[in-house]
This record gives C-alpha cells, structure tokens and sequence, in this order.
C-alpha cells in the first residue's frame, strides 16, 4: 500500500466514468475512439492520466471502470493495472444515474463501508498535489458518517456551460480531520443556467461549478437511490446479486436497460438537497486543483495556453504541427499533425485535420461541433462519426 494511503478512514474505490459517443471532439474522436481514449494533453490517453492521478490513494486492484462495449477493449489495453472484471460495458446508456448506482450496489453487498469517488475520465488537473490533498479530505469526509461530498470549482467567468452549486455555512473543522481545507454545505444544485443568471452566481461570490466528481460510501448512496429512485433500486439489487455468477452478463443485458436515463444531479443530488442545507448531508470541497472538464475544442485551447510550451505565445495560437508559419494572426487553435501550418490574418480559429475530415469552425461556435455529428447521420453518412 503507498503511504499516502494510509489513515485514509475507509477503502477506497474510484470509479471512472468513461462512456461518452464521441462528439465535442469531431473529428479526432469518433464513437469507437471518444476523447477519453485520446492523447489531448500530452502523450498519455485523458483515461490514463485520470487513473494516474487516483493511484497515490488507491489500489488498482480497487478501481473500477463503466464504460461501453465500443471502448472498453481500448480502455482495457490503455490501463492494464485495472481488472478486465472491473471495467463494466453498459448494455445500454443510461447516463450518470445509473452507473453511479452500479458501482454502489456491487460493493454494498461485500463492502459496504467504502467510499467510492466518482471521475469523469476526460478532466484535467494542473495541480496533482492539491488534488491528492483535497481527495484525502474528501474520502475522510465521506467515510464519516451519511454524507455526499462534492467537488466545486472557484468560477472565474460566467459559464453557461456548467453545472452550479450554491454553498452554504462552513463545516466545523474537526468533521474534515482539521486540515485546513474549507468544507461547506450544499444548499441547491443549478444546471447550466442562461448567461444573466450565470454572471449573477459569479457576483454571489458563494456558487461553485459542478465538477462531476463525487464521493459516498456505497451503502449511502445505495441508500439514496432507494430513497429516490425507487423503481431502479430492485434492477440494481438483482444485477449485483448476479455479479461473479455465469448469468452476470445475462442479467446485466436485459435489467439494465431498464433502468430510468437519468444524471445523478437530477435522480439524487437534486431531490437530496431539498431537504434543507442542514438535513441534505451534502457537503462541496474546494476543486480548486487547476480543473478543466475539457468539454469543447474551445476548452482545450484555453488549457494548452495555461501550459508552459504555449503560454509565452503573447498571441494565444496553439498550434500542432509539423512545422507553423503566424503573420497577425491569434486566439486559434490547430491539429494538423505531419503538417506545414500557415495562419495569416486569422483570428480565434478551431481548424482540425485527421486522415479523413477536416473541421473548420470558430472558438465561439465549438460547442455546436455535435450537430455536424448529427448531420452526418442524418444523411447517412456514418462511417465518418
């Protein structure tokens, strides 16, 4: 066991959420390589450096992995620390909910005291040291008693395109082991709001942006789908009492389509909260570790020009290339790899070139890169998604 380990309170099983269809990132990712199977950042794939960031508290014999049946031979060859029974194909998705909810029913049954954290596996982390810190808070948290634990990073704009968290009264120090780091009550959860609301959470000064990660014991959050999610309950009952059995992957086929698609905010963080700041037992930690979900093209040139090989570009261009020429050009963004790049007179460009499909779009309007997706569908031309 690595001593950073040690006197953790409980066990400790990260699960990384690593679904996804492959969208925001056309053309790199398509639905049989999505982003989280993709080097972005560096030469490690977004799923291994997730997993690297969770082992300085984790065995890896204890992580598990919800992904699907696209995925999961390329996940399986990316992180061969992880069990191949550890890393679970949804039969069919059904958003945060419900592998969320797999996760806690399966280990309920044999371990119901450990804390399970919830990780989107496409994030990144500039500062590894401070997330360990307010991971090690976080786990102690959970293990303490009949709480959820969020991550909540300091806004710094008025994002549109995240969740919020609303916090409430400081938690005394002694409940979070006396570390320093500031634990504060969940009063209400927000989904992405219009930009006025947005800029009026940013003014508060005491709204957080939802980072997707999340941590529980299993038997608390087995606990809150009962509570409320009841029809989805029995489903997960009798999945995990199949787990190890030859009818496993039988059982998991035909139960848990069945279960309602639906996020986690919405099926238990939402309802949880409206039982008072006080009686909700949601507690939101600092996520101030240098966070980026990395949601968009846009998202991925503002991490690059926080990174030391492009942050002294006083134009903002990142470019990826074999070889670049920049004349009164900035703000863009470019993956041409093997390529000699020319940007003359050009502002906030997202230009990405793969063997197949060349994606020509602004910083401002990435985010609608998934509607080409459907486009391509829609007129039936489905090898190239």
């Amino acid at each position: 066991m690595n001593p950073e380990q040690l006197d953790l309170g409980a066990r400790f099983a990260p699960v990384i959420l690593a679904g996804g269809s492959g969208t925001r990132f056309w053309p790199r990712s398509r639905k049989s390589r999505a982003k989280q199977v993709l080097a972005l950042d560096g030469d490690r794939t977004m799923i291994q450096q997730t997993l690297e960031r969770l082992l300085p508290l984790a065995n890896a014999s204890d992580v598990w992995v919800v992904t699907n049946d696209l995925l999961a031979g390329q996940i399986s060859a990316q992180l061969p620390e992880v069990s191949e029974e550890h890393i679970l194909s949804e039969p069919a998705a059904r958003n945060t909910a419900p592998a969320c909810a797999l996760a806690a029913f399966l280990l309920e049954r044999t371990a119901p005291d450990t804390v399970i954290g919830i990780f989107p596996s496409d994030h990144v982390v500039n500062d590894g040291d401070r997330f360990i810190a307010v991971l090690r808070s976080a786990i102690k948290l959970a293990a303490s008693g009949d709480t959820i634990v969020v991550l909540g990073v300091p806004p710094t704009r008025p994002e549109t395109g995240y969740g919020y968290i609303e916090v409430g009264a400081t938690v005394a120090a002694g409940e979070v082991n006396g570390n320093g780091i500031e634990a504060r009550r969940v009063r209400r959860f927000t989904e992405k709001p219009e930009k006025e609301r947005a800029e009026e959470f940013l003014a508060a000064g005491n709204f957080a942006w939802n980072s997707g990660i999340f941590l529980w014991s299993a038997k608390t959050f087995a606990g809150a789908i009962r509570e409320h999610c009841p029809a989805m309950a029995p489903l997960m009952e009798k999945i995990a009492a199949a787990y190890g059995t030859p009818e496993f992957d039988a059982v998991f086929a035909e139960v848990y389509p069945q279960c309602e698609n639906i996020s986690v905010d919405y099926a238990v963080l939402e309802p949880r909260s409206k039982k008072g700041e006080a009686a909700a037992g949601i507690v939101c930690l600092p996520g101030d570790f240098g966070w980026n979900d990395l949601g968009s093209w846009s998202a991925l040139h503002e991490h690059h020009m926080s990174r030391p090989r492009y942050c002294e570009d006083e134009h903002a261009n990142v470019v990826e290339a074999e070889s670049d020429v920049v004349i009164e050009a900035k703000g863009n963004y470019v993956f041409a790899p093997g390529m000699a790049v020319a940007l003359v007179g050009v502002e906030n460009l997202v230009i990405v070139q793969t063997e197949d499909a060349l994606l020509i779009t602004t910083r401002e309007r990435c985010q609608d890169v998934g509607k080409v997706v459907k486009k391509l569908v829609d007129t039936g031309r489905v090898a190239l998604t």
